[in-house]
Order: structure tokens, then C-alpha cells, then sequence
């Protein structure tokens, strides 16, 4: 089966290790003319938020099941922007590092009850359409309250990581986590959040975003 991964070669490579070698990928950045969408069984496009015209693209692909990262941008803004909500398009948590854990969160639009194939072979979770979704939420929360935490003098960023592994048994500390995440995945999923849900808990720390505007 085919499979059609639109972002980056991590984004490839994470989810080519969580699929599996059963499948075959084709990677791109950007979709051009050359591009028949139609040849492929799945199609996982990391990169939506940057280029959401790209929906109109998957609308009528029937035959497709098609897979968004919604993190920072949910189904249903996209579903209202175009004006079409079709069963065959979810969205999924494809933030680096999630895409890998043993259960994938996935959202669809509200009205649907598609289900994912069984030829994916993906263990998932259909969670709420929401800007954030569930895991990122909790964990950049986290980050953000460790970096001010940091700002404050409290403690170093050594000693946040050490504490939080320690004494919650988590993978990461904070700091470890934003590394593999990324800075900007980081800022710009925060700030999408705090933009849809006005939550002071979101609300940047100053000292990420200093850090995010000087790397």
C-alpha cells in the first residue's frame, strides 16, 4: 500500500518506523502538478497549518483515507474555511515525537463516525476537535510552566529536568522534551492554543518566547 508523507524527511522517518516496512513512501514538501493524489492509499500531510489551501486538494479524494496534523489548526476551522467536512480526512497529533508512541491521537469532524482501516494497523485514540488536541496540551503546558519556573530563579533548567523525571517518573524533563519537540513546534503550538482557548496556563513565558525569537 502506498503511502504519501507531506513535511519533512523526519516527519518520514518517524512515521515509516511507526507503520512499519509493509508500506511504501513517497515523500514531498510541497504538492505540484505532477502529484496524482489519487495514487495513494493514505496520505499524511504534517505540514497543513503552513499550507491549509492543501485541503481543497483532499476534499474528493473518496478512495484516499487522509490524515492532518491538526495541532495547530483543527478540522472543523479547516471543514468551515473550504465549506466541505468529508468523512475520509482526520486529523492526528503530528508533532515530532508523538507520532511514535504506541497510541496515535486522532480527530475527525464531529458528524462522523468513520473509522480507521484495519490495513493501517495503527493502535489509536479518537480524540476531541480541538486546537491542541490532548497530549501536546498537557505537555507544552508543562514546558511552559518549567521556563517559568526558570525566569523566576527558582531552579535551573538541569535541576526542573532531574526533578520532573524523579519525582513523576516522565520520559523528559521539560527542557529535554522541548528539545525534541522543538522550539518552534513548541511556541507556535502554545500560542495557537492560548489564541482558541484564552487559558492563562498557555499564556508564553516570556523567557520561551526570547528563546524562540533568538534561535
Amino acid at each position: 500500500m502506498k503511502v504519501l508523507v507531506i513535511g519533512q524527511e523526519s516527519s518520514l522517518s518517524e512515521l515509516s518506523e511507526r507503520l512499519g516496512t509493509s508500506f511504501t513512501y513517497t515523500l514531498t514538501f510541497l504538492i505540484d502538478q505532477s502529484t496524482n493524489l489519487n495514487d495513494f492509499d493514505f496520505i499524511f500531510d504534517f505540514s497543513i497549518q503552513e499550507f491549509p489551501d492543501n485541503y481543497e486538494l483532499y476534499v474528493d479524494l473518496s478512495s484516499t483515507y487522509v490524515f492532518l496534523n491538526t495541532v495547530q489548526l483543527s478540522l472543523s476551522e479547516l471543514g468551515f474555511t473550504f465549506g466541505s467536512r468529508p468523512s475520509h480526512i482526520f486529523g492526528f497529533n503530528g508533532l515530532p515525537t508523538f507520532v511514535k508512541r504506541p497510541i496515535l491521537e486522532v480527530s475527525r469532524f464531529p458528524d462522523s463516525n468513520t473509522t480507521l482501516p484495519s490495513s493501517l494497523g495503527l493502535e489509536y485514540e479518537i480524540v476531541q476537535d480541538r486546537v491542541g488536541m490532548v497530549s501536546p496540551r498537557i505537555i507544552l503546558m508543562i514546558i511552559n510552566e518549567a521556563y517559568n519556573t526558570v525566569q523566576e530563579g527558582t531552579a535551573s533548567k538541569e535541576d526542573v529536568d532531574q526533578g520532573m523525571k524523579l519525582g513523576t517518573n516522565y520520559p523528559f524533563g521539560p527542557f529535554e522534551w522541548t528539545s525534541k519537540i522543538g522550539i518552534s513546534n513548541v511556541y507556535e503550538t502554545l500560542e495557537a492554543i492560548y489564541d482558541d482557548t484564552k487559558d492563562e496556563r498557555y499564556k508564553i513565558s516570556h523567557l520561551l518566547k526570547q528563546e524562540y525569537l533568538n534561535q
